[in-house]
């Protein structure tokens, strides 16, 4: 089991090492920790977007059976203002400065949020603080029973009047009150003049793009068991940033961090809704906190729509110049996107603007608009999923508009270097994407007249689409440790939230130390365990990778130090020399962080999209034949697991092409479809083949192991890819989000 072997491991194929303990239920996840005395928790949530709680009338309440409390902000513990989520890199990273405003995008990402960052989603309001409404939805008591049945009855017997205020819940009829709140997550970029330029060009596009409030809903609904003992706090929640939720819980509660530990081993589904600490977190740790028991807080999927962030909706405006054979001489993209007071996020569409195509005047902001309305937070790709619909329909209507192929539109306007900060690309092999997956999905028989292809009476269209994610990279720790039997434990306090991580972590640390997959096993998930950052923004298995690969080799160091500076002979076994050497264990910890010298390049996972569709010429119905897509994203640590991540990734951009929309009563300020027979989501007999290329890339310069993470770039260029083929099915261009028979008929 121990013999080193010299069998190429990273890359292949391998099956997910916790696949059985899924399908066969025994995988525990948040809300399976049923702990002795265990009592659970329902939030009651204010049914008003603005105003002042008048009165809270839980009498009848506390009087139905098998209640243990009501809390209120009227008897809740008084907590310190927990730590927001960094501003400057959100999810994804930390920020780099930039030339004339331009910012974090151009280059590798200075290495994410510090390691002692919160994750508070709200700052501006403590949680059961006071009595003010900013949304409907908003987290107002919470009542704890023996059973969940008793709790979810009592809750309903909460009656709460209130004094309303006027609420702002339209998006569109406050566009001129946008601010540049949360601006630093995609600072305003001011290079040249573009205004001056687009005046001046030949050819001018000038359109506006919106996209709807779209919402998570993974599978697993936001949960957690929480229990006080002591001065000790412990979380079994379903998060994908458990150190940021320790950091948090501490200093709300004002205790040490080494006093609360945080369980996430399984996490099913977040898209970035579980990389924050939510109100319902602070709930179950309250009611703990008051009864000195166990306590079960689960949400709804109502509640979900209403506590736990979405995508918010967006409007943007784009205008591209040009000369009459297609160059950019202007590239303009700006406009709003909904947020509120209580949380400072910004839906940051503007950050692919500075990569994807070279201009030399750019001009690009995006402002936030503060509603009464629950809050918006991350959904996969941020930003650079709605931004690139409003980019790659842009360039596929003056693709139209100059009389070129939309591919060579894009070859025409290619960035060989960042066009913002002017750095080299780690690599990029977006070219090569074009050319395979418009060789795979046939291109050269596209008709550019748009209507003129049938089958039938369907309308036949081909629409392609770029697609970019940085490659972002923090730091983390690794522990590691071989005994004398030849096993490997690798620790890391990771995330697995089906991306596979797991696996590809045996894989790294397999090969690089030379021994079997099956003797290497990973650790994951809690907080005892070495520091690691959220799993979101595509940074997991490039950062995490990063610290197996380097502990792995710190290990082997140490082995070969042990067995004089020599490797092992033929025959010999790292559990023989241990054996030799009177040793249980060898262990090793490093802290891995970003090189400086990664900071010298720009590093993206690129990306094609290629759709095609077919329209029925009298009904407006929308079916998909087949998608092609091409990725470079450096180093391909699993196949197998790759390729489900960037299949995940395109189904969920055909639901925000052609279903997702969250509908928002403004007159209520509520959401309405808050269910998942009302909010369509794609089912398999809504997909077609779909053929996926990875391009291989050699990337010496991203980070030690050449992976870039491509979690996020697999939605992206998806929704403009459907949006300009049915353009071409059938000459109806769609900018509003999502593509339904109403806008085609």
């Amino acid at each position: 089991m121990s013999q080193p072997v010299n069998l190429p491991l990273i890359g292949k194929p391998r099956d997910r090492v916790d696949a059985r303990v899924k399908v066969t239920g025994a995988a525990r996840y948040a809300a399976e920790n049923n702990m002795k005395g265990l009592v659970h928790a329902v939030v009651v949530a204010a049914t008003i977007p603005s105003g002042r709680i008048k009165s809270i009338d839980d009498s009848a309440a506390k009087k139905s059976p098998g209640v243990l409390a009501v809390i209120t902000y009227q008897n809740a513990p008084k907590l310190n203002p927990p730590p927001t989520q960094p501003t400057g890199g959100g999810q994804s990273g930390g920020q780099q400065s930039g030339q004339s405003g331009g910012g974090q995008q151009g280059g590798q990402q200075s290495g994410g949020p510090p390691p002692d960052s919160g994750n508070y989603a709200e700052p501006h309001l403590l949680p059961l603080a006071d009595a003010n409404i900013h949304y409907v939805g908003q987290q107002i008591a919470v009542v704890v029973a023996d059973t969940l049945e008793q709790a979810t009855h009592a809750a309903n017997l909460v009656r709460v009047t209130y004094d309303e205020t006027p609420a702002k819940t339209d998006l569109l009829a406050h566009r001129a009150e946008a601010t540049d709140k949360g601006s630093q997550q995609a600072p305003p970029i001011h290079m040249g003049d573009a205004d001056t330029a687009f005046a001046a060009a030949a050819v001018k596009i000038d359109q506006t793009y919106r996209t709807p409030y779209q919402h998570h809903n993974p599978m697993e609904a936001h949960s957690l068991v929480a229990s006080w003992e002591g001065n000790r706090l412990t979380l079994h929640d379903s998060s994908q940033n458990i150190f940021a939720v320790r950091i948090t819980m501490a200093k709300a509660f004002g205790i040490p961090k080494e006093n609360i530990e945080v369980m996430s081993p399984f996490v099913g589904g977040a898209f970035g809704s579980k990389g924050s600490t939510w109100p319902h977190v602070f709930a179950a740790a309250i009611a703990t906190y008051q009864l000195r028991r166990p306590v079960k807080l689960w949400l709804s999927r109502k509640q979900l729509f209403f506590t736990n962030g979405h995508r918010p909706a967006t409007e943007q405006r784009v205008a591209l110049g040009a000369t009459p054979d297609g160059k950019l001489v202007s590239f303009i993209h700006e406009g709003i996107n909904q947020g509120n007071s209580v949380s400072d996020y910004n839906e940051r569409f503007t950050r692919p603007t500075r990569t994807i195509y070279a201009c030399p005047n750019i001009r690009a902001a995006n402002k936030v608009v503060e509603l009464n309305v629950a809050s918006g937070t991350y959904m996969r790709a941020p930003g650079e999923n709605v931004g690139m619909f409003a980019i790659e329909s842009a360039m596929d209507e003056l693709a139209e508009a100059v009389k070129m192929d939309p591919i060579a539109l894009r070859l025409a306007n290619y960035a060989e270097d960042d066009p913002v900060e002017h750095k080299p690309w780690s690599s990029k092999s977006l070219r090569q994407c074009y050319q395979q997956a418009a060789e795979r999905i046939g291109w050269s028989r596209r008709n550019p007249v748009p209507r003129s292809v049938r089958d039938g009476r369907w309308l036949i269209g081909l629409g392609m689409a770029s697609a970019t994610y940085p490659a972002h990279r923090a730091p983390a720790s690794a522990r590691g440790r071989i005994d004398a039997s030849g096993n490997v434990v690798i620790s890391c306090g990771t995330h697995e939230m089906g991306m596979g991580t797991a696996t590809i972590m045996q894989q790294v640390a397999a090969e690089t130390l030379g021994v079997p997959f099956e003797s290497v096993r990973f650790e994951y998930g809690d907080t005892k365990l070495p520091q690691a950052p959220i799993s979101a923004g595509s940074l997991t298995a490039a950062t995490v990778g990063t610290a197996v690969y380097q502990v792995a080799n710190e290990l082997k160091r140490k082995l070969v130090e042990l067995n004089g500076g020599q490797e092992l002979a033929a025959g010999d076994t790292y559990a023989a020399l241990l054996h030799r050497h009177y040793l249980t264990t060898v262990e090793a910890q490093i802290d891995a962080k970003p090189d400086p010298e990664e900071a010298k390049y720009a590093t993206h996972s690129f990306g094609a999209q290629f759709a095609e569709v077919a329209v029925d010429a009298d009904l407006g119905i929308v079916r998909l034949r087949r998608i092609v897509a091409a990725f470079g994203g450096g180093r391909i640590l699993n196949a197998k697991t790759a390729h489900s991540q960037f299949y995940g990734g395109i189904v969920q951009g055909i639901g925000c092409a052609l279903l997702e929309q969250t509908r928002l009563d403004t007159h209520a300020g509520s959401f309405t479809n808050v269910n998942l027979g009302e909010y369509l989501v794609p089912v398999n007999a809504d997909i077609p083949p779909i053929d996926i290329i990875m391009v291989e890339e050699n990337d010496e310069h991203v980070n030690p192991i050449g992976a870039k993470g491509i979690g996020e770039i697999g939605i992206i260029g998806v929704a403009p890819a459907i949006a300009n083929a049915v353009y071409n099915a059938t000459g109806k261009r769609v900018r509003d989000l999502p593509i339904t028979i109403d806008k085609l008929l």
